[in-house]
Parts: C-alpha cells; structure tokens; sequence
C-alpha cells in the first residue's frame, strides 16, 4: 500500500478557494484531500505503519516557498571551498576582508578565488587595482567577485591563467575594464568576463559539483524552499545535475533558465524535463548591478564618498550591455521558439529598453500566454509596472535590497526620491501583476521569509523605513513566495498551493507567518520541509 501522510491542525493553503484548512491528506508524492478535518480523514485508505499522522498543534502548514530567482549550479561552487567566502553576511569591515585575502592567498599559492566583495557595506573598501593585487599576490592569481556578481577584481597571474590579454576583445554583453594606455586595469564586467576570468575556479570545483548541489540544496530546504529557477543555467553542467538525481541529491524542484547569447539557440526543446527538472526559459541581462555603477538610469548617481569608492565618475546615469537592436537581435534567437524570456533589468531607462523591444517583439510574433519576466527591476517606476501589465509582463523583485542596502540606496548612491521606492513591490501589485521575491544566489541569505517582511514593512537592517513607497499585504507577499512564483515558472499546476492533485510540497512553520510581521516573521522557525510527501528537512 502507498504511504498516506495525515496533517491536522492549522492549514495555509494559497488557494483562494479555500484559504485555510483543518487537515490535509498526502499519498504518494501527491496531496489526495484537503479541508475539514473529519472529510479529510475518512479519505484515507491506509492503516497502522502505512498512515503517518502529524498533529501540528501550534505550528502551521503552508505550501513549500519557490525562489523564482536562484543560481543554484553557481552558488554551489560559490559557496564551495573553491572560494573563500568574504560576503558582508560573513565579513563586516573592511579590515576583515583584506586579512581573509591575504590568508587566501598564503594558503592557496596555485590560485585564490574570493566571492562578496561589497564596498557599500564593508565601509573603506575601495575598488583595488590590478597593481594592489599584483602586489598582494605576486604570482599567486587573485580573483574577488563582487557580491553583486557583476564585476570581477583580478591580478596579472590570474588574467594569465584564464588567457586574457589587453588584445583579449570584450566577451557579447561584457567588457574588460582598461586604463588610458589600453592595458588591463583589473576588472571584467558582467557574465562573459566573469565566467571567463573565474574559469580555473569553476574548473576545479566541477568535478565535486553532483555532491555541492546535493549539499546546497539542503540549505534551501532549511529555510523551506523546495523549488528554485537556476537563471544561468549552462547545459554543460547537466551531466552533475543527472548525476546528484541519481544519488537522491536534489531535494528542490529545479527551473532552469539557460543563459543568452548572440547567435546562440536553445540547447534542448522547450519543456524539456519533468516535474523535478525542467527547463523553462532563456535569461537576458539589459544592464547591470546598482552596486558597481553600471545600470541605464533617467537621473544621476550621487556624487558621495561611497559612489567614489566604488568607481561612479560624477553625474554618471550609468549603462546598458546592449543597444536596442543587440536586444531584438537575441530576443529573436529565442522567443519565436517558443521559449519564456527573463530579462534582468534594474535601471529606469533600461526598463524602457526592455519594454520596448519586447512590445515590438510581440507585435512580430503574438503569443497570449508569454509570462515575459522582468528580474531585480529595483528603479522601475509605477507608470512602467502599468505598461508592463498591459503588456502581460511580470516581474521578480530582489526586495532584500531594501533591508541590506536600504539606507545605500537613500543615503549614499540616489536620494529618497530615487532610493526611497525601490524595488516597489506595492507598485507592482497595485498595478496587476502577478509578482514574485528572489534573494539571487548567494547575493543575499535565501530568506523568504524575510522576503515577506520586507516586503510587508519596508524598513532596512538599521531600522529605517525607507519614504516613497507602501508594503504589500501578508496575503500579497505570501502568494509572492509560493503560488505566484511557481506561476512564473509555469509551475502552478503543480506547486505553489496546496490542492488536491498537485505534488505534496510542503513547510511547516513553528507558529502562523499570518499573525506576525519585520523580525518576528523573518525569524520564523522553519520545522520541516517535505519535497513530493518525503521529508527533506527536520529541525
């Protein structure tokens, strides 16, 4: 007989048809019955050791969250010991990131690779030089990969590991930063630098890869995440991903995305996979990190201590990696295929860029199902959400910019006006689209329910509430985390609420995420999480 699985007690389930529960009945991987708690019970079959009952009590069941914006194939070798961690959730000051530096580099002559640098919140870091990292490393290659993962840091050694020359051209969407003589001033920008100069590190880790994903995934699960969209997915990296299934290593449901690029096509059909791995998409990038100075903007940085220090020349509005036909030109590689498109995007203008070319692309090739996806959109205005949602976008907010970078945004790099509504969730809600929250990787901690906290208060680590934009409901953030974020992946009919048919994902919370709210909900202490009626996590 299969194995049943009866919950009773509290029910979240994110159906509108029925919004809370009393018990809920799993067989197999699949939910078989939801509702009162005598309707649910009399549907079950089996009996003695076949019928596990789990009485909640205070706790409360909910439908496992979906991070609809996740790099788990990177993140595992980011947070491997390829490279040493410096993240400012590990490192806070900037004395602790050099000293993690220089140890790095005595214990790894053959090459140290470094992931998190991050001088808005490590204050006193300052962009380095190729010739401060010669200096430091001599012929040890140094790489440091800024939090934002946006830009690359490198010495002479490690541009001559990866074979990069000053007559190296730059990669399609990236560049390698030069001074006035042409030579290599020691920074890649974006992903085709970045991969490149990062690709001894990726290398050595590759082989370890089917046990980091298996290991990474776990700490998704803890925090009750039990699907995640991989948005640069390399098909290269598709034989560890079989080989971690087969050892009964993927404990999350992946959505892959795999990366654009110009000339390039699909490496398999659209919906290739199933249920636990699948591909749904192609990823673009319109313009880059806020954090590095290299998003298309309408207004100016700030001309401050910290956009110096970073590297922002005065007045810069920023930039985009494509012109509009570089856009077109990609976007037709894909989308008559078929294929959903994520675009990250943050800047103002570059939301304009985005929209422009996908409002023409759909005049050329009309599709009403498209679910086009705009990923970060920290400047996106109220205006812009409109014309998204008349053109069946939709969006995917890293909204825990507002509780690291909150008081950066404001004080430091674009004002209240600017950084006061970012990443405007409300907005975006007010204005009809379906959204979702992301932490990006290792960019920030995988927290959804912080997530919702924020997204609820808006209020940053320091306790200020950024002006210029309301919170969204505990019902609206939910549906952000879970049913509306699987939507986005084309996952609804499977995950994301708690239905009968759809697979047994589920997370059970210490207390109801409904009557609490800021730290107190952020805290929330995740006590299982289930993939398919299998538990994968017990607190």
């Amino acid at each position: 007989m299969v194995q049943e699985t009866l919950f009773v007690g509290h029910v979240i389930t994110v159906d509108a048809a029925m919004p809370r529960a009393e018990a809920l009945l799993v067989r197999g991987d699949q939910i078989v019955a939801v509702g009162l708690e005598a309707d649910v019970r009399a549907s079950a079959t089996a009996t003695g050791a076949g019928l596990e009952v789990v009485q909640l009590g205070e706790r409360v069941l909910l439908p496992g969250f979906v991070e609809a914006h996740g790099h788990p194939s990177d993140s595992t070798v980011m947070l491997s010991r390829s490279m040493v961690d410096i993240r400012p959730v590990t490192l806070a000051t900037a004395d602790e990131v050099w000293a993690a530096i220089r140890a790095g580099v005595a214990e790894r002559p053959a090459g140290a690779y470094f992931n998190g640098w991050d001088g808005l919140l490590q204050k006193g870091l300052v962009d380095p030089t190729i010739q401060q990292l010669d200096e430091v490393g001599g012929a040890t290659p140094i790489v440091i990969l800024h939090n934002s993962g946006h830009v690359a840091y490198f010495n002479t050694a490690a541009a001559a590991a990866a074979g990069v020359t000053a007559a190296t051209a730059d990669p399609p969407g990236a560049r390698w930063g030069r001074d006035a003589r042409g030579e290599l001033d020691g920074k890649g920008y974006e992903t085709g630098a970045v991969f490149r100069i990062l690709g001894p590190a990726l290398g050595e880790a590759a082989g370890a890869l089917p046990e980091l994903l298996g290991t990474y995934l776990a700490t998704l699960n803890r925090v009750g995440i039990t699907t995640v969209a991989d948005m640069s997915w390399d098909h290269r990296k598709q034989p560890a991903v079989d080989a971690a299934r087969a050892a009964g290593g993927l404990t999350a449901r992946l959505r892959l995305y795999e990366m654009s690029a110009p000339g390039a096509s699909a490496s398999v059909p659209v919906g290739e996979g199933d249920a636990l791995v699948r591909q749904v998409g192609v990823k673009t990038w319109a313009d880059g990190s806020p954090w590095v100075g290299n998003i298309l903007l309408s207004f100016p940085y700030l001309d401050t201590e910290a956009t110096r220090s970073i590297g922002v020349p005065p007045g810069s509005r920023g930039s985009a990696n494509y012109d509009r036909a570089q856009l077109d030109a990609i976007v037709g590689q894909y989308f008559p295929e078929g294929w959903q498109l994520a675009c990250h995007v943050h800047g103002d203008r570059a939301v304009d860029l985005v929209l422009d070319t996908w409002e023409a692309m759909l005049r050329r090739h009309p599709r009403t199902d498209h679910r086009l996806r705009m990923e970060h959109v920290g400047a996106m205005t109220p205006a812009q959400f409109e014309r998204a949602a008349r053109l069946g976008v939709t969006v995917s907010l890293l909204v825990d910019h507002v509780y690291y970078w909150g008081d950066v945004l404001v004080d430091d790099l674009f004002g209240a006006e600017h950084g006061g509504p970012w990443a405007n969730a409300r907005a975006a809600v007010d204005a009809g689209l379906r959204i979702s929250f992301h932490n990006d990787g290792t960019v920030t901690p995988a927290e959804p329910l912080r997530n919702m906290a924020v997204a609820m208060n808006r209020t940053s680590r320091s306790g200020h509430r950024l002006p210029g934009a309301e919170g969204v409901t505990f019902d609206q953030a939910l549906r952000a985390q879970t049913i509306d974020a699987a939507w986005q992946l084309f996952s609804e009919h499977e995950v994301g609420s708690l239905e009968v048919g759809k697979l047994a994902d589920l997370v059970v919370l210490a207390a109801d995420p409904s009557a609490l709210e800021g730290d107190a909900l952020a805290s929330l202490e995740v006590v299982e999480t289930w993939l398919g009626g299998e538990r994968v996590h017990h607190g």
